[in-house]
């Protein structure tokens, strides 16, 4: 609980300028968020989409310009980064748009999902809470639904690990973000428990996902994907 609390206090401070920083942190953005929404295909044009660690809702944005008539839940610890999302949407349908500021690891919803989405979040979770939420994943889609984790994961030796991190460290630097900026950034990576791709496409497997496959990969940037049967 400790760790997650550290979690929610620090995006809270940072949830103003979240948005803005994104392209900056994120060197693969447009493939990056573009790849998570295109695997997004489900039969309905009105799905019912969970977004877990939504924050300010960047990554449910997407999936709102594909789907405009989605039933939207956005869950996040921070109430802060919730509000910039609630900003983000407000021209929406408000019946559409359920808001839920709490942990998504022990959530239990009323209903199935066809879309279960997170980005740039489960990297904070530890790896039974990692394997717990994809179980939990899997239980609350709805047959033909997908899951989509678009993640930070840890090299699969340490170096490879240390060729990720020096990678984003380099581009992050010439990014033009200001250097306390940077030093932000670099701080929030202590709140990083990432672990290796592999080992989290077994656990989407192991969980009954159909079709587990990393769809793309930037370094440490991934999307990963799986279905429902």
């Amino acid at each position: 609980m400790e760790k997650h609390e550290h979690v929610r206090s620090t995006f809270d401070e940072t949830a103003a300028v979240y948005d803005q920083q994104r392209r900056k942190l994120i060197p693969c953005f447009d493939d990056f968020y573009g790849v998570a929404s295109a695997l997004a295909e489900v039969e309905t044009e009105a799905p019912a989409i969970l977004d877990l660690g939504a924050g300010t809702g960047l990554l449910s944005s997407f999936l709102l310009a594909r789907y405009p008539g989605a039933k939207l839940t956005l869950i996040d610890l921070s109430d802060k980064m919730l509000a910039v999302a609630k900003s983000r949407f407000m021209h929406m349908d408000s019946s559409n748009i359920t808001y839920l500021c709490e942990d998504y690891t022990t959530f239990v919803p009323r209903d199935s999902f066809d879309i279960i989405v997170s980005g740039l979040s489960i990297h904070h979770l530890s790896d039974t809470d990692k394997l717990t939420l994809y179980r939990n994943s899997f239980a609350n889609l709805k047959p033909g639904g997908v899951f989509i984790n678009a993640d930070q994961v840890l090299g699969h030796t340490p170096f490879v690990d240390a060729l990720y991190r020096e990678d984003w460290r380099g581009k992050v630097e010439a990014s033009g973000l200001t250097e306390p900026e940077i030093a932000a950034a670099y701080e929030r990576t202590k709140l990083d428990r990432m672990t290796d791709l592999q080992t989290q496409l077994g656990w989407l497997t192991e969980a009954g996902f159909s079709d587990v496959d990393c769809v793309y990969k930037y370094y440490n940037f991934v999307v990963m994907f799986g279905r429902k049967l």
